[in-house]
């Protein structure tokens, strides 16, 4: 099945610091030779960016420090490309910092998996509850909410109704005790045949006893086997003392950051492992309920440095294509045809795979190219109507398409003669570029070199 609209993990908060970082290696990356001086130049500007970003001080102390002490060594000295092995090191001191691989939540080998979810009011718990939720059943797993935040009187109600949007079943029956809210929903998801059960507890406004001690009732009687703290990006270096106040009462497994899309500057993001020791497991990078994913630090640090980022790219892909679907357009495009009707179907998929500039900045080498250009989406619907208003020959048989059915074609769509016209011209060369490929010649790309001979 695909995920409709789904999102990953966006680099947006860390935009400011991908630009700085970008900036500070630049000079780097393409000497022949490196010097203590211009390395330690470079490290000041680095932490200039991580000071910026609102990242822990002793965080980035750490950091400049593991990366100069690694960045003025033997091996870095006698590489053929130096500056391109610092920006290597940079790269792995990052991911290190923010976890090194993916954490993933911990399953019950027999019996429902219960994970409760804790933090702060205004973290946006309640939601992330849903969110995670969906994402389990688009995993394959039967999961249930709980509503156990009794403190805030919409949050029952807010939570049924997302449970609704998402076709997952939620308890909130009990709304005197929230330890017999917890109770209680756990043993209705058992009889229902959930197999994970996901508990949103009551927020403060900041840490106090009362919301610990709580916390404490609801794990001792439900006894869960992933406790995550939900932290808001968007409040920076706060977050990071919202989790070691919290690691002073709770023993929670992991983080949930939200608002990853947001206008944060990424101190949170950058810091909260290395501060607490506990990973980032699960990133929400947008207001919709299918935006919540898995967060790979890898993956993360080579979009700060502005590497791309192949396997997620892959990803959405495989997300965003139905099985036989791919199957048959793949055959198609072998055999060299791309009718408008191809056409179409590519353009939905790369629809459903979200933003078209969020999208491209996966590509590696793009995402410098991409900054402060602004992607049209209403020119991709322009081009669904231009197609939309042809007919199934014409879609089919491209070459039919005359004056008169250019005039009629804009006429329908809204559009002039002109756009049909280049889209009908933008047709040949992609079914040229598919003919290529299909003879397994790889065509010369603007901007790319050719292979060497």
């Amino acid at each position: 099945m695909a995920a409709v609209g789904r999102s990953y993990p966006s680099a947006a908060v860390f935009d400011a610091l991908a630009d700085k970082l970008q900036h500070a290696l630049g000079e780097l990356r393409g000497r022949g030779r490196l010097d203590e001086e211009a390395v330690s130049k470079a490290m000041r500007e680095v932490r200039l960016a991580l000071l910026e970003a609102d990242v822990n001080l002793e965080v980035i102390k750490d950091f400049v420090a593991r990366v100069k002490e690694r960045a003025v060594g033997e091996t870095v000295t006698k590489s053929l490309t130096p500056g391109q092995e610092v920006v290597r090191i940079v790269h792995d001191e990052l991911t290190a910092t923010m976890g090194g691989a993916d954490s993933r939540l911990a399953f019950a080998k027999s019996g429902p998996t219960v994970i409760l979810l804790a933090g702060l009011q205004g973290s946006g718990k309640t939601t992330a509850a849903a969110k995670l939720a969906l994402m389990l059943r688009k995993e394959g797993r039967s999961p249930a909410l709980v509503a156990a935040d009794l403190q805030r009187p919409a949050a029952i109600d807010q939570l049924e109704q997302l449970g609704r949007q998402i076709q997952v079943p939620v308890y909130g029956e009990e709304r005197a005790d929230p330890v017999r809210a917890a109770e209680h929903g756990l043993a209705w998801a058992k009889e229902h045949g959930g197999d994970t059960v996901v508990v949103d507890t009551a927020g403060r406004h900041q840490v106090d006893a009362a919301l610990m001690e709580e916390l404490g009732r609801i794990a001792a009687a439900i006894r869960p086997l992933n406790v995550l703290l939900v932290l808001d990006a968007m409040t920076g270096q706060e977050a990071v003392n919202v989790a070691l106040a919290f690691q002073g009462h709770v023993a929670f497994d992991g983080i949930l950051l939200t608002k990853l899309d947001g206008d944060a500057r990424g101190g949170a993001a950058l810091s909260v492992r290395a501060v607490t020791g506990r990973p980032i497991k699960l990133a929400s990078t947008g207001e919709k309920l299918d935006q919540l994913e898995w967060f790979h630090p890898d993956r993360m640090a080579s979009r700060i440095l502005g590497m791309g980022d192949v396997l997620t790219l892959i990803e959405k892909a495989e997300q965003a294509v139905e099985a036989d679907e791919q199957a048959e357009l793949e055959h198609r495009l072998r055999a060299g045809e791309f009718t408008f009707d191809d056409f179409l179907a590519s353009y939905k998929m790369l629809r459903r795979m979200g933003p078209l500039k969020g999208v491209l900045s996966l590509v590696p080498g793009l995402g410098k190219q991409l900054q402060g250009l602004d992607v049209d989406e209403r020119q991709l619907a322009r081009v669904e109507a231009i197609i939309l208003s042809m007919t199934p020959r014409e879609r089919s048989f491209p070459h039919v398409i005359d004056g008169s059915r250019r005039q009629r074609i804009a006429r329908g769509s809204g559009t002039t003669v002109q756009e049909v016209s280049r889209l009908l011209n933008a047709r040949k060369e992609m079914q040229k570029l598919m003919k290529q490929i299909g003879k397994g010649k790889m065509p010369a790309l603007p901007g790319l070199a050719g292979p060497r001979r």
